[in-house]
């Protein structure tokens, strides 16, 4: 009888050490998330780090906003736009949503875009204390670009007709340093980006009027088909989002 009781009570004990693994199993599946989204830093203030290192901006909000509406989760990796764009080519994220304009060159490269949830354009900032004033006066200097950006393709374009040189780095805050310390005279970055940034007082910089491109739309990215219901998924809660006031709300809260 005795002998009995102790294989009952080892049986028990089996099983209850399977329910556990079991609970545990289940917990982690809880926390597994639909997505990785991919992102850019420094981005002020589209994707930024505030002072409790809480990730923030208008594209998180506006995917936060997205996800809710749609109900799905997702992980974000706060890693630069060079850094980003490789973890989706590799299929590391889903996604990316990092202030990137939708353009026919990107396309032909494999960018799969989302809807437009933003126009902007690019434009030039320089120094504070800085005598240019216009693209005649960059003859003869060195001006900085964050890599393969909208802003990249403005300055080169037009860098042979002003004779100016550019010079490219992998981040926003890089580029910042460059012309604030004075290794570079000028910077190219999307207009709201500067505007927003000098106007808080985190660059000591100008931005010089008129020097605009025309504008082109931020798009949601996606580097493969396999995330067509994601894209899907971010289009329709886009348009739900626009049409009960939340995103109103979002570029108020950043941009007045």
């Amino acid at each position: 009888m005795k002998n009995f009781v102790k294989v009952i009570s080892l049986i028990m004990a089996v099983m209850m050490l399977i329910c556990c693994f079991a609970a545990c199993g289940n917990k982690d599946a809880e926390k597994a998330k639909d997505y990785v989204i991919a992102t850019d830093k420094g981005f002020s203030p589209f994707e930024f780090e505030d002072a409790e290192g809480n990730i923030c901006g208008i594209d998180m909000d506006i995917m936060n906003a997205i996800a809710e509406d749609q109900g799905f989760t997702y992980d974000l990796h706060y890693i630069g736009w060079d850094a980003a764009i490789a973890e989706c080519q590799a299929g590391q994220a889903d996604g990316m949503i990092a202030g990137a304009s939708i353009t026919d060159k990107r396309k032909s490269e494999g960018w799969i875009f989302s809807d437009g949830y933003y126009d902007a354009t690019q434009g030039m900032a320089v120094a504070a204390d800085s005598s240019i004033a216009k693209f005649e006066d960059l003859k003869d200097k060195n001006v900085v670009v964050k890599n393969g950006t909208m802003s990249d393709e403005y300055a080169t374009s037009i860098a042979d007709k002003y004779g100016f040189k550019v010079t490219r780095v992998s981040t926003s805050p890089d580029m910042y340093a460059q012309v604030q310390g004075g290794q570079a005279d000028a910077c190219f970055d999307d207009t709201p980006i500067l505007k927003y940034s000098i106007k808080t007082g985190d660059l000591k910089m100008k931005y010089i009027d008129g020097s605009e491109n025309e504008p082109a739309s931020y798009g949601f990215a996606t580097f493969s088909k396999d995330s067509a219901e994601l894209l899907e998924k971010f289009n329709a809660g886009l348009k739900n989002i626009k049409a009960n006031g939340k995103y109103d709300e979002i570029i108020k809260k950043y941009l007045g």
